[in-house]
């Protein structure tokens, strides 16, 4: 609908216009349950909204999607629905100086995670709700002004069926009549309020702390998942977890927790990995394990229960203006959860994972075509939502942690302290934070934010080392490129062999600006086997090598005793195979030499991933095979030598699923499946059947009544999922064409069960079956995008891109829509773009492969 896509000129139109004073919003849930035969199961929302008019002008409009409004009331006149709502905006004209508006609607449960999502279990047949708005679907539970700067407090009552219980953001309780009332909050925006209704087991805890001042400070705690999860929910450590999140945060930011109670809710469906309603954070529920994990799912959950926590005070707190500034938010918990994650819990690693995760995340987006500013020019909504991306999360985290090396640690959290004082409860801008950290750090914050938050691209940093005849270093320089040459402050490390390790015996840390820069205290040095650029991940860059330092790699990169600069040789071994100067067959030879050495679980997953990717897109289509077969007998390899029992032979069974292609190999799937093979300490659990069970469903080795049996034994909302995509996953004509239809011809799919679909549908064993709907494709994606909600666009439109269709052709195909499209809504074109230059890079891999092979 035209009115749906907010501009930014709208917003700032309208915040000129006026302040909000409250919301008071009244929701019946009761329709959440019982039989019905509506098309579209609706509830009752009624919202009145008291703001003030602060500038000049008496029209404007409010936010609704629903599928009707009963009433309008404005100062006590009433409004014809019908003449004033639109289907996405409800009009507003005669605007007084102070003004009181009440809306009456009936609004829609969702199955797209937008919105009040409404979820059936199939175990029990138990409905949950849960509502998720960010950046702009509350006006699909309420009426709003649906814009971040335009902050509220909120006042929520909500009718629930008997035997549910209500959360929201403040702490609530049930009255005599049965309505759920809940505090009223601080001043929020919008999109962090929240709703969480159903029979969730809930279990409680509080954190206790004395303040600087002496005051005492207790939050009560509370943590909750769906019934048929509750057997599996480790709550203590969750809980664990988000007591040494308070600590370090209270310690460092001299700012208490300003929201009262602290809900965690893990939800069924959920688009995102978590989100930050403040005093009810809501969680995927994939964070609740079913089965035998590694230390690294655990610290992937740490960490973003940590930085939802951070949110607390950067993004709830202290909002940004609009979504300009997303970064304001999302940069700072990103940086923050691997911050504290290393210095409050038992994951004094993560700062490895963050080098080897997070950084290909923002290195991979950064070298895209939709490519942005971390201060992004953000037009509209549709841009908000797909800038949620590399860029703000991880690329805003590294040049955070490169500004902490710029300014100093302490400098950094003494601005965060004065941000947070002088802006609480209100909404800035990247001038605001800026002045402060110059106060604090005494640094030119312009030009530093010129250079690294209103610019965009990565640096590479190559070194150029010259010896003397004793083979002592004359000088060392780094070499910078790129579009931008920003100036970074890097360590430069020097690596030699001795006694069978590669271990650093020099480094310096230095300011690298320009193209060329000498490290001075490296001169004279003995000569090293490896320089390690950018050593101790201080800078955001891609690092290249010198030819002796990529040599020592090809023979020893598992020679390196620090897991931190192992994983950056890592990291830049897989950047030189995306940017086609390795062959992939050559990456693949690295990662069977020395992953099996690889001694932080979540390195290993990450290389085992890259691996797989480097046969699926990189390697030339004749070696494809042969390359899948040696990643395949590579896993079995180190499952059989792996302790028993340990996370690592876990990960290499999960591996040997991932790339099992042979007879031999698929013979022993269905052994461990069904009993007849052991391999000893290896644990078949049920997530790991699934795992086991799916490379078979792919290669037609277990049909529908196979993938039923599996089901029979995990009838569980997970097994579901499961089953629906290793269904779509069978190398069936009609299989593929019912999937297609399930997910492009229809809408009745949840947003988990479309997620799923497309998994199954595009499988690297499938080229030739999937190949006509190459075709298909650019025939439909702009349809769908007009038709469908915008996080159930962006599945498909990425999902069933023909990347494994990975030649000229269904490049120039991609090109010929882009061309015939340019009207095309901006959003949906970026994310062709994307795919497009996904592509393009395949296939110049795969030309470098060739040549090698």
């Amino acid at each position: 609908m035209p009115g749906e896509n907010l501009s930014r000129d709208e917003a700032h139109e309208r915040a000129a216009l006026l302040s909000v004073d409250g919301y008071e919003v009244v929701l019946d849930l009761r329709s959440a349950v019982g039989d019905s035969a509506d098309a579209v199961r609706t509830f009752r929302s009624e919202t009145t909204i008291r703001f003030r008019r602060t500038g000049e002008g008496t029209s404007t409009f409010v936010d609704l999607i629903a599928p009707a409004v009963t009433a309008v009331t404005l100062n006590g006149r009433s409004l014809d629905p019908e003449a004033v709502f639109d289907g996405s905006r409800i009009a507003l004209d005669g605007l007084a100086d102070e003004n009181v508006l009440v809306v009456d609607a009936q609004c829609a449960y969702s199955r797209t995670g937008e919105g009040m999502h409404r979820f059936v279990d199939p175990e029990d047949g138990e409905v949950y709700l849960y509502t998720q708005y960010e950046p702009a679907d509350a006006r699909r539970v309420y009426v709003t002004f649906e814009q971040p700067d335009l902050k509220a407090p909120h006042l929520f009552a909500v009718t629930a069926p008997e035997g549910w219980t209500v959360w929201s953001n403040g702490a609530g309780e049930q009255d005599a009549e049965g309505v759920w009332r809940f505090a009223e909050t601080a001043p929020i925006s919008t999109y962090i309020s929240c709703v969480v209704a159903g029979p969730y087991h809930y279990v409680t805890d509080r954190y206790t702390r004395t303040l600087a001042d002496g005051t005492e400070l207790e939050i009560p705690l509370g943590a909750m998942c769906r019934k048929g999860l509750a057997r599996h929910f480790d709550a203590d450590d969750v809980f664990l977890v988000t007591k040494q999140g308070f600590d370090f945060f209270h310690d460092n930011f001299d700012y208490p927790y300003p929201f009262g109670k602290y809900d965690q809710a893990f939800v069924p469906e959920y688009n995102l990995g978590a989100m930050e309603n403040p005093g009810m954070v809501t969680f995927r529920e994939e964070y609740i394990y079913r089965g035998k994990v590694t230390q690294a799912a655990y610290e992937r959950r740490a960490n973003v229960i940590l930085h939802e926590m951070a949110h607390m005070w950067f993004g709830d707190l202290v909002t940004m203006v609009w979504w300009d500034d997303l970064w304001l938010k999302e940069s700072f918990a990103d940086f923050m959860g691997s911050f504290s994650l290393a210095e409050a819990t038992r994951f004094t690693n993560s700062w490895v994972t963050f080098a080897n995760n997070r950084k290909a995340w923002a290195y991979r987006a950064d070298q895209l075509p939709s490519t942005h500013p971390i201060t992004a020019d953000i037009r509209d909504l549709e841009d908000a939502k797909l800038n949620f991306d590399g860029i703000t999360y991880a690329k805003g985290a590294s040049v955070l942690k490169q500004l902490v090396a710029y300014a100093g640690r302490d400098a950094f959290l003494e601005g965060a302290r004065r941000y947070f004082k002088r802006h609480a409860y209100g909404n800035t801008r990247l001038t605001d934070l800026l002045t402060i950290l110059e106060e604090t750090s005494g640094r030119d914050m312009k030009a530093w934010a010129k250079s690294w938050l209103q610019t965009s691209g990565v640096n590479t940093l190559t070194p150029a080392v010259s010896y003397d005849a004793e083979g002592r270093i004359t000088e060392l320089a780094v070499l910078q490129e790129g579009a931008e040459l920003r100036p970074h402050r890097a360590a430069v490390g020097l690596y030699r062999l001795s006694g069978g390790e590669l271990v650093r015996y020099a480094r310096a840390e230095a300011d690298i600006t320009g193209a060329r820069t000498v490290v001075a205290d490296l001169a004279g040095e003995a000569k090293p086997d490896l320089v390690l650029v950018n050593d101790d991940d201080l800078t955001y860059c891609k690092v290249r090598f010198d030819e002796d330092s990529l040599a020592t790699l090809r023979a020893h990169l598992g020679d390196i005793t620090d897991p931190l600069a192992r994983a950056l040789c890592w990291s830049a071994l897989w950047n030189l195979t995306r940017d086609a100067l390795m062959p992939a067959r050559d990456f693949v030879s690295v990662v069977l030499a020395f992953a099996g050495r690889e001694t932080d679980i979540g390195v290993l997953q990450m290389v085992h991933a890259w691996g797989k990717s480097a046969v699926t897109h990189y390697a030339a289509p004749a070696w494809r095979e042969e390359g899948g077969r040696l990643l395949a007998e590579g896993a079995l390899r180190e499952l059989r030598v792996a302790e028993p029992g340990s996370e690592h032979q876990l990960t290499w069974a999960r591996f040997f699923a991932a790339t099992a292609s042979s007879e031999a190999d698929f013979q022993l799937l269905e052994g461990l499946l069904d009993g007849a093979a052991k391999i000893d300490g290896l644990d078949v659990d049920q997530e790991l059947r699934w795992s086991l069970l799916s490379p078979l469903a792919a290669h037609g080795r277990a049909d529908e009544a196979r993938i039923g049996e599996e089901l029979t034994r995990d009838d569980t909302a997970t097994g579901k999922r499961h089953q629906v995509r290793l269904l779509a996953s069978r190398p069936s004509a009609a299989v593929k064409a019912q999937a297609w239809a399930q997910v492009v011809e229809s809408d009745t799919l949840s947003n988990a069960l479309v997620e799923a679909t497309i998994a199954g549908f595009v499988q690297p064993s499938q080229r030739e079956l999937i190949a006509p709907y190459a075709e298909k494709y650019f025939a439909v994606i702009e349809r769908l995008w007009a038709e469908r909600s915008i996080q159930i666009g962006m599945d498909v439109v990425r999902g069933l891109f023909p990347g494994l269709q990975d030649d000229e052709a269904t490049l120039a195909a991609t090109d010929t829509w882009l061309s015939a499209h340019e009207s095309a809504a901006p959003a949906l074109r970026r994310l062709v773009l994307e795919s497009r230059d996904d592509l393009a890079r395949a296939l110049r891999a795969q030309d470098c492969d060739r040549l090698a092979g």
